[in-house]
């Protein structure tokens, strides 16, 4: 922590989880002030990981239902006078949007409700620049009218909003198959003729390379499989049966599937579907996406490589991008559940010192409610 801290672009991470986003702001040198997070344990471990006793200037953590805290009474303790807030983000709960529903399962899902009360503080806190992250089944057209009406109260509150971009972690270095959509709005008073959005790919499969020279091949997730310190609270994977660890050892390793191991089940001869469950993750490419199940084989593509089990949390971690020293409470499924509802470390940094082009220290100096009035519409 540096003594530049009170200058820094001052965060508000809504629906915060465990924290991906808000270490992803303190790497890119902004500073959390607020956070909000609702789940027992992804508040503890979000507490344990930031607000310690030797913590300068920690985050205030509201561990509560954003829809029953006060978008001002929160505004006027940590973002009055001279203390505005520079960026509002937030990834609210995507269970709604999610692409494993089927039909029309989640149309009226009230946790869909939830990027409206996003919304809520977005106006109320008047942020220069707001992120959203979601999950890519959002813009499907069953959920057009939560993303429409999404898009004009940014309108109507003074912001200009890019389109929905769905981005890639692994087209930005980092082990994994991650698909995920980012919302960006700006405060229209906030120069961005020389600003592009979303930030160019720095990596790419072969065929992009042929094109793009400049771009450098994904990573492959080999490294995530070192050896954890001893001691680790989250290397820990699921106790199998030995039916089960069976099952794993026919597996071949590096990438094996279910079919290569024999186990057929009625639902597997019904259709062709889940061909990744129990399957092995090939540490030679990107890791599959990490769900709140990444921990468990009967969900996708998580067992070891080589090891009869499923991969480990911290295992599951690195591939998000937390760094060892990132503590997950709240034991093995609750940590599965913390990771896999992260944004990337490494992807949320990138974007934020990205968007941090945005922020010009004269713009940052302006009273936050005299930017407040410029930005209200007439």
């Amino acid at each position: 922590m540096n003594n530049n801290i009170a200058k820094r672009h001052r965060v508000a991470d809504l629906f915060a989880g465990a924290g991906g986003l808000s270490l992803a702001a303190q790497q890119a040198e902004m500073s959390v002030i607020v956070a909000v997070e609702f789940d027992k344990w992804a508040a503890e471990t979000y507490r344990t990981n930031f607000c310690k006793a030797e913590a300068i200037n920690p985050p205030t953590l509201y561990e509560k239902d954003i829809s029953h805290l006060c978008p001002k009474e929160l505004r006027e303790k940590h973002f009055s006078g001279q203390s505005g807030c520079d960026v509002l983000l937030g990834g609210p709960p995507c269970q709604g949007f999610s692409a494993h529903r089927i039909n029309d399962a989640g149309v009226n899902d009230p946790r869909n409700k939830l990027i409206h009360r996003y919304f809520d503080y977005v106006r109320e806190f008047r942020p220069r620049v707001f992120l959203m992250e979601n999950v890519p089944g959002i813009l499907w057209d069953r959920h057009r009218e939560y993303l429409e009406q999404f898009y004009q109260e940014g309108r109507d509150a003074g912001y200009h909003l890019f389109d929905p971009i769905v981005l890639d972690a692994r087209d930005y270095g980092l082990p994994q198959r991650r698909r995920r959509v980012f919302v960006l709005g700006v405060d229209k008073n906030v120069d961005r003729s020389n600003f592009q959005w979303p930030p160019a790919p720095s990596h790419g499969s072969e065929k992009e390379r042929l094109v793009n020279p400049t771009l450098r091949p994904w990573v492959s997730c080999a490294s995530v499989f070192l050896p954890a310190e001893p001691g680790d609270i989250n290397d820990v994977h699921m106790q199998h049966s030995q039916a089960m660890v069976d099952v794993f050892a026919k597996t071949p390793h590096n990438g094996g599937s279910r079919k290569d191991s024999g186990r057929i089940l009625p639902c597997h001869m019904e259709h062709n579907g889940h061909r990744d469950v129990y399957g092995r993750i090939d540490p030679a490419f990107p890791a599959p996406t990490m769900t709140t199940a990444c921990i468990n084989p009967s969900k996708g593509r998580f067992v070891h490589p080589n090891q009869d089990h499923g991969i480990t949390a911290r295992q599951a971690a690195r591939i998000q991008t937390f760094p060892d020293s990132f503590i997950f409470v709240g034991g093995l499924m609750a940590a599965g559940k913390q990771i896999g509802n992260a944004v990337p470390v490494k992807m949320g940094e990138t974007l934020l010192r990205h968007i941090s082009k945005l922020l010009s220290p004269t713009d940052e100096e302006r009273p936050v409610d005299q930017r407040k009035a410029e930005l209200i519409p007439a």
